[in-house]
């Protein structure tokens, strides 16, 4: 759930999303300015104050995740010994 940017857009992409994924490797807590450099690194089209939003969610989102709270999904499988019938 991605703060309205500066472009006008709401939605992160999945360009931006990697590349802030690369830039938290980079720029961990101890950085000065960390969600500046971080904006920066994704392209400057996201504010210093969006990027530090959007983490935040992400650390919430893993926090539910992680306490059970999000039912692990359920697959089908195939039978024993080849493709078989879903």
């Amino acid at each position: 759930m991605a703060q309205q940017g500066s472009s006008g857009s709401n939605k992160w992409t999945a360009h931006e999303n990697k590349a802030f994924e690369k830039a938290l490797a980079v720029f961990d807590k101890d950085t000065p300015d960390r969600w500046a450099n971080v904006a920066r690194a994704i392209g400057g089209i996201r504010s210093a104050e969006e990027v530090k939003k959007h983490y935040q969610v992400l650390v919430e989102d893993i926090q539910f995740i992680e306490s059970g709270k999000v039912p692990f999904p359920y697959y089908r499988t195939t039978r024993a010994g080849g493709v078989g019938k879903l």
